[in-house]
């Protein structure tokens, strides 16, 4: 769906030369990501001594970029960008998933055996990889490292709890069907 939504801004830009801009971010985390996702999934689960769920081997490799530093990115393709384009945010540093949860196991003081092995999804890709050679050419990297990022996110749970646990609980959907349910269903 990603795709085809790049393909249709695409051809607005051909067809009517509507000035347009996309950008396709690596792995994006940090504070107050819904915690379906994979650091504040680990994150959260660690933080109640529940399993972590890590697919296969672990050894799928992604690029992980702090929200902030993505925010700043965008920003300076809005500014500076060429219609018509497609930038690449990442950081260009793969890291193993496994890698990833013993740093947030070890920020936590949890023990590693919190790591669970599941089967792996089909078709689940071992590896995404972004040529970001054109951002770097308007002037961006990134400027915060991912050890002090993902510190910064694990804190910032690790602080929020009312926040997440709801969510996880399931309050938070109960809230919102009581909100909103029949307001959408009339619609």
């Amino acid at each position: 769906s990603k795709a085809a939504g790049d393909l249709l801004v695409l051809s607005y830009y051909t067809t009517y030369r509507m000035p347009v801009l996309i950008t396709r971010g690596s792995n994006t985390f940090g504070p107050n990501q819904y915690p379906e996702k994979f650091i504040p999934l680990f994150v959260t689960n660690a933080l109640e001594d529940q399993p972590l769920p890590l697919y296969g081997d672990g050894l799928q490799q992604r690029d992980w970029l702090y929200v902030q530093d993505h925010c700043e990115a965008v920003a300076l393709v809005l500014a500076e960008g060429e219609p018509g384009q497609v930038y690449n945010v990442g950081t260009g540093e793969e890291r193993p998933n496994l890698e990833v949860a013993e740093a947030i196991l070890g920020l936590l003081g949890k023990p590693q055996s919190l790591l669970r092995r599941v089967t792996d999804r089909p078709g689940h890709d071992r590896r995404y990889a972004l040529n970001c050679k054109k951002i770097a050419k308007l002037g961006w990297k990134p400027r915060v490292a991912f050890r002090e990022a993902l510190k910064e996110t694990v804190g910032w749970y690790r602080n929020n709890g009312s926040w997440w646990r709801k969510i996880k609980s399931g309050e938070f959907r109960s809230y919102y069907e009581k909100m909103y349910g029949s307001r959408l269903a009339g619609s």
